[in-house]
């Protein structure tokens, strides 16, 4: 074997060479992203980063192997002294830097060597930073190849040495090059990357695969949505050989959508003659195709609206995570002066339509700050229930980029979601309109038979919203809070002792048995779930209902007896904590016509607004109300009978509008 020795010099200065690196300078790191690419772009199909560290933990050398076709000694010179010029221009399956990607260790270290193997001749090419216009290359002796190459048919080896700076851990490093490589890595199964050994992975990403027919020739398109952003690589539609090797690529329409990256890539047998300059007759006289050809056009219609598709559902799943946030923070208004079933409708309405502007126009909500948010929202809230309701798509119409006809579609989607919203909270009302039917039924007509108390206890924990709106959405608890109440309750002198002064006259006088009544027991929930105030702050708000059976008429015994509980509570260190507050609910059939004490206290706490209120703590941590069964069905139908009216004109009104939608769309020709 001869030694050739090459001494070249590339056409351009140091200086020259050192500027175009400005801009990479902040990252460093991307010298070895470069040689990895280089490695790649030979036809790699592995590619090893070794870092070695010295017994002082410095950092030594890293070394880049890769398996490709190594580098051609002979045409060294066309290659190293070139500079931002290269046979991979053009090339959209190349990922390197085009011509100077090799030059960027300069950034990291001091010297660096391409140990390389091709077409059986073993070479060594050396490059220092202090001239990084100049390179010797020089033929070796196989005696003298990295041993690393030694044992491989073709490849190159890159040793880097005399760092400027360290590198970060093994662990980080796979991180980021899964981050730059992960998109090439998934597009080549067949392609793998180390660290030390240690496999990079392919980074998160849902995968959809999708057949395309056209014109009898089957596509198949794996759409890539990657939950981090791979790299500096944009969203591409690409179009790639059954080799995995990228044949064309263009930017697809979805760049700049917040949080949103896609890749997508195209395989055919239609692709084997794609030439993306050429639209001449090949050798055997068949048109080669390309990106004129009307399947191609077909093809990238199909991957657009696919990738739209696509696209809608990540912002759905996205919207529905932000509505989660803004609720959690308090954006949307509280409706303190409305029903709890109208404010549930009303924030319902509200969350369907800033979901549905979301989707039309992420940016609207991206961009701006909490306080004119909230403000936004507010305004949303209260136009969607006035008689100008129309005007918000006007508004719309005039403030997005969007046309009359995606302005049309949004304007269906809000009434189709509007009447669902409506019809769901109708199905509701009317379910609890039936519950209070059967309840009225059983208190007025029934109270003086043995209830089946497991099926009034199973009553009452399906249907908490009876006691009160704020109560509506109290689930079952976890059975240590329960159990500790209970064991609460029950040291609360008398609190289960039934006598003739708990009755009135009149029920004794029709019949009534007490020792069938003492064989009933009082009913019991206790409940605790975490809420917020006004200033976004938690808190536990534990609510605590004492049922006393339906033939008891309520008088200041049972007050006294709740009364008592909530000093008990107070006093009890498992429930000190500033953090809990409480209610106690008191619950009958009536209150005695002989009761000073309850009647009194109601009369007194009438002036806080607070239907049944009859004691509080001087910081309103322990509160306690008084309700009867009869007072509990009057609210229910004086709050709800209004709003189920209005909702049912609501509905037929949306319901002739979607109607006269309909039947315009079916005039309109297909």
């Amino acid at each position: 074997m001869g030694n050739m020795k090459i001494s070249g010099t590339a056409d351009i200065t140091h200086e020259g060479i050192k500027k175009h690196f400005t801009k990479w300078k902040k990252y460093s790191f991307q010298a070895i992203n470069e040689l990895i690419a280089n490695g790649f772009d030979a036809g790699a199909k592995r590619v090893d980063v070794i870092v070695d560290h010295n017994e002082l933990h410095g950092l030594e050398s890293v070394t880049i192997l890769d398996n490709g076709s190594g580098i051609d000694i002979n045409h060294c010179d066309s290659h190293f002294s070139k500079f931002n010029e290269s046979s991979k221009h053009g090339d959209d399956d190349a990922q390197g830097a085009h011509g100077k990607g090799r030059l960027a260790f300069h950034l990291l270290c001091s010297s660096a060597s391409w140990f390389t193997k091709c077409k059986k001749a073993n070479a060594i090419i050396k490059i220092e930073s202090q001239s990084l216009r100049n390179f010797i290359a020089e033929e070796i002796d196989s005696s003298n190849q990295h041993a690393l190459l030694s044992s491989m048919g073709s490849g190159t080896c890159v040793v880097l040495k005399h760092f400027k700076e360290n590198l970060p851990g093994a662990e980080e490093i796979r991180k980021r090059l899964e981050t730059y490589f992960g998109w090439r890595l998934a597009l080549n199964p067949d392609r793998e990357l180390t660290v030390n050994g240690v496999k990079v992975e392919i980074p998160e990403c849902r995968v959809i695969e999708k057949e395309v027919s056209i014109d009898n020739v089957t596509f198949k398109v794996d759409f890539i949505r990657w939950i981090n952003k791979p790299g500096d690589e944009k969203s591409y539609n690409y179009v790639v050989s059954n080799e995995g090797r990228i044949l064309h690529r263009a930017l697809s329409s979805f760049n700049n959508k917040p949080l949103f990256y896609l890749s997508t890539y195209a395989r055919s047998d239609w692709f084997d003659n794609f030439d993306k300059h050429n639209t001449s007759l090949n050798f055997s006289g068949n048109m080669q195709v390309n990106e004129s050809s009307p399947e191609f056009r077909e093809l990238k219609k199909r991957i657009n609206r696919l990738s739209g598709e696509i696209y809608e559902e990540f912002l759905r799943e996205f919207v529905d995570e932000k509505i989660e946030e803004y609720e959690a923070k308090g954006y949307f208004p509280s409706h303190k002066l409305i029903s709890q079933e109208e404010s549930l409708w009303r924030r319902s309405n509200t969350k369907s339509f800033v979901k549905k502007l979301y989707i039309a126009d992420p940016s609207i909500f991206n961009n701006t700050k909490e306080k004119p948010l909230k403000i936004l929202i507010a305004l949303i809230d209260k136009i969607l229930v006035s008689n100008e309701n129309d005007t918000i798509f006007d508004v719309i119409g005039e403030i997005l980029d969007l046309s009359e006809s995606q302005i049309e579609l949004l304007s269906d989607q809000i009434n189709n979601s509007s009447l669902e919203n409506i019809i769901s909270t109708i199905e509701i009302l009317q379910k609890r309109e039936f519950a209070v039917h059967k309840l009225r039924e059983i208190m007025v007509n029934h109270y003086k038979q043995v209830l089946e108390t497991p099926d009034l206890q199973g009553i009452i924990e399906s249907n908490t919203w009876l006691f009160g709106n704020q109560y509506a959405i109290l689930g079952a608890e976890e059975d240590d809070f329960q159990r500790v109440a209970l064991n609460l309750r029950e040291s609360v002198k008398g609190i289960t002792i039934v006598d003739e002064n708990d009755f009135e006259p009149e029920d004794l006088d029709a019949g009534l048995s007490i020792e069938g009544v003492r064989r009933q027991v009082d009913l019991f929930l206790a409940r605790k779930k975490l809420s917020f105030n006004s200033r976004g702050e938690s808190y536990y708000q534990c609510t605590i209902i004492e049922i006393k059976k339906p033939a008891i008429a309520l008088n200041e015994k049972h007050l006294k007896q709740i009364k008592d509980y909530a000093r008990i509570i107070s006093e009890h260190v498992g429930f000190s904590m500033e953090k809990m507050r409480f209610e106690i609910i008191l619950v009958g059939r009536k209150i005695s016509e002989r009761d000073f004490d309850i009647n009194s206290a109601l009369e007194t706490a009438e002036a806080k607004n607070e239907p049944g209120l009859v004691f509080s703590t001087k910081n309103d941590r322990i509160k306690g109300y008084v309700k009867t069964w009869g007072t509990i069905f009057a609210e229910f139908d004086l709050s709800n009978h209004y709003l189920l009216e209005q909702l049912k004109t609501k509905r037929k009104s949306l319901e002739t509008k979607s109607s006269d939608q309909l039947v315009d769309d079916l005039k309109s020709p297909a």
